[in-house]
């Protein structure tokens, strides 16, 4: 994600350089544009109240509007009126300030000196964000695959493209029609970014919820209503009812001064965002799970190591344990036969309070009657928890020899966080994932999604925070 990061930055000088390059191209000129009314057919009187901040140059009628061209002399602000000679009832008004650099602002409508370049910077600034993270998503492979950055890739990628849909719509109106749509409606668009997106992506989240709940259903009608079943239609009911509570705020009537309406806004905007954040976490953990639940890694592997699960008193294995075991033998077999390569099966797992051997051990008697040689069998019977898989694993592995080939088999809703846990163990190593009942896998996969957001809790504490301290500040201020 570093490389990412440079890149974005490397991108945001350059276009801010080439901002500042047609700002300094533009002059001390503002071009400001206004509706051509049937009085200014005649000769037109231009008078600023204070010359020495701006001065007016040579209207000129296009179409419906009127373009006046207006000079910055010194720092201050100032109006000019633009009124049919001779006729006191016929008259515009318009604002300016002029800052210390000689870049006129045009109050009422948001532009500036250079405004469209700006506004075009933004505008390939939030697509190009979304075409680089997108590109490192896809062209992640391997081990790197199981990562943060990967989720943070997948889901951001989404929320800078439809950013960038947005600028890009507006930047053509505001080319084709000016003025109706002004440099507010850019300020406009980048603070309301997070409520957009909830906007654009309200079909999906209400498509997920239903999905989540029948699902959900299934799961309590085979195996009771549980707190831990449960979990998909809290998940799916705080989604909607996030976006009811965003649709609420940002429709309320108002009335106050222009400070308060100023506050207001924020908080309805850093809102947005918050929602959004967790909502592209959601989508980037989703779209990387079953990613990783589909995919099959090259078939040169020299370990495949079994990820255990509880397994019955009488040491048989339960259904979803023994998917786990049978997949592994698929891809065992299917590499056999492919490539004559044969790979060390490697059952992982202790033994539990409750359990009458060690996980591992009970998966070594079922592959020895599955006609695996027992020579091609290590067992690691010390392991707790997904993490011990890995380490412990990993350390069989480094001993029998270096640069081995590793992947390992899990339930499919668990291959993407068992990947993280391998990263972080040291152990690069590719997953494959069993299949479970279609009752039982969404509810699973939504709480190994909530497992990886808690394990990287600050990281993404500290990344919305920053996300809300900018469009909060850029909410406050434009």
């Amino acid at each position: 994600m570093k490389k990412v990061g440079i890149q974005i930055a490397v991108l945001a000088a350059v276009l801010l350089l080439m901002c500042a390059v047609f700002r300094l191209a533009s002059g001390n000129t503002y071009t400001a544009c206004i509706p051509f009314r049937p009085w200014m057919a005649q000769e037109l009187d231009l008078e600023a109240e204070m010359p020495d901040v701006i001065a007016s140059g040579v209207p000129e009628r296009r179409g419906t509007r009127l373009l006046v061209p207006v000079e910055a002399k010194g720092p201050g602000e100032s109006f000019l009126s633009v009124k049919a000679d001779g006729q006191d009832d016929a008259e515009e008004t318009l604002f300016f300030h002029v800052d210390s650099l000689m870049t006129v602002y045009d109050i009422e409508t948001g532009g500036f000196t250079g405004d469209l370049a700006v506004m075009c910077a933004l505008t390939v600034f939030c697509l190009a964000v979304a075409f680089i993270m997108f590109r490192h998503y896809w062209r992640t492979r391997g081990p790197a695959f199981y990562a943060y950055s990967t989720i943070y890739a997948a889901g951001f990628s989404l929320f800078a493209l439809l950013t960038g849909l947005s600028m890009l719509n507006i930047t053509l109106r505001h080319v084709i029609q000016p003025l109706n749509y002004t440099m507010l409606g850019v300020y406009s668009t980048l603070c309301g970014a997070g409520y957009n997106f909830m906007l654009l992506t309200s079909p999906l989240l209400l498509a997920f919820a239903v999905a989540m709940t029948i699902s959900n259903a299934a799961l309590m009608r085979h195996e009771g209503s549980k707190p831990k079943n449960v979990l998909g239609i809290v998940i799916g009911f705080l989604l909607v009812a996030g976006e009811i509570v965003g649709v609420l705020l940002f429709n309320r009537n108002f009335a106050g001064s222009e400070w308060e309406y100023r506050v207001q806004r924020t908080i309805e905007n850093v809102y947005a965002m918050f929602f959004t954040y967790f909502e592209c976490m959601l989508i980037g953990a989703i779209i990387c799970g079953v990613k990783a639940a589909r995919h099959i890694p090259p078939m040169d592997r020299d370990y495949l190591v079994i990820l255990g699960c509880s397994f019955r008193k009488d040491g048989t294995l339960t259904p979803l344990l023994r998917g786990r075991v049978d997949r592994a033998l698929a891809f065992w077999r299917s590499q056999k036969e492919t490539t004559g390569h044969e790979a060390v099966l490697m059952p992982s797992g202790g033994q539990g309070t409750d359990e009458v051997m060690p996980e591992a051990e009970a998966m070594r008697r079922y592959l020895l009657t599955q006609g695996v040689p027992e020579t091609l069998i290590q067992v690691e019977d010390r392991s707790r928890n997904t993490y011990q898989n890995m380490t412990c694993s990993k350390a069989l592995i480094d001993a029998a020899g270096p640069n081995a080939k590793v992947a390992y088999v899990t339930t499919n809703y668990h291959v993407f966080r068992s990947g993280v846990w391998a990263a972080r163990a040291g152990l690069p190593a590719e997953g494959i994932g069993s299949r479970t009942k279609w009752w039982y896998w969404p509810n699973a996969f939504m709480r190994e999604c909530v497992g990886l957001l808690v394990n990287h809790i600050w990281q993404e504490l500290l990344l919305l925070v920053l996300m809300i301290a900018f469009f909060g500040v850029l909410s406050l201020t434009l």
